[in-house]
Order: C-alpha cells, then structure tokens, then sequence
C-alpha cells in the first residue's frame, strides 16, 4: 500500500521560509501571489492491506516523528 503525508505548520505559527518564497516570487515578476506557505511530503510505502490499520500506523509516525504536533498538521492520505 502506498500512503503520501502532507505536513503543513499550523495557521498563526510564522513561515520565513514561504516568507522568502513569496518575496522571490515576486522579484521574478510573478504578481498577485499572497501569503506562500511552505510544508513538506512524505511518501510512504507499507506491507499491509487494510486501510484504516494503515492510517493508525501512518499517524503514530507523524506523531512520532514525521510531524512536530505543536506547530504542525498533518493529513494522510492513501493513494493505492
């Protein structure tokens, strides 16, 4: 089964990085782009066949490590 993780920081929590993003952005001439948020994608492959065991294991890892719960969502979602 293949999974893919999205992980996003949560609203109010600062994003220099997207910050950043969008300020290059618009150096590049790229207008009316407002407030880029930056996150990252996990893909995940896992030896098992039933999709709500996959999304309880799937979530003990982002709560566990592939997310920081206090600034940070995340959202799983299984593609096959």
């Amino acid at each position: 089964m293949h999974a893919r993780i999205f992980v996003t920081l949560k609203n109010g929590v600062l994003d220099p990085q997207g910050q950043a993003i969008e300020g290059s952005l618009s150096s590049l001439g790229f207008e009316g782009v407002d407030a880029v948020r930056q996150g990252k994608i996990f893909d995940v492959k896992l030896d098992e066949t039933d999709h709500e065991a996959a999304k309880e294991k799937l979530a003990q890892m982002c709560e566990k490590l592939l997310a920081n719960t206090v600034i940070e969502n995340y959202s799983i979602e299984i593609v096959d």
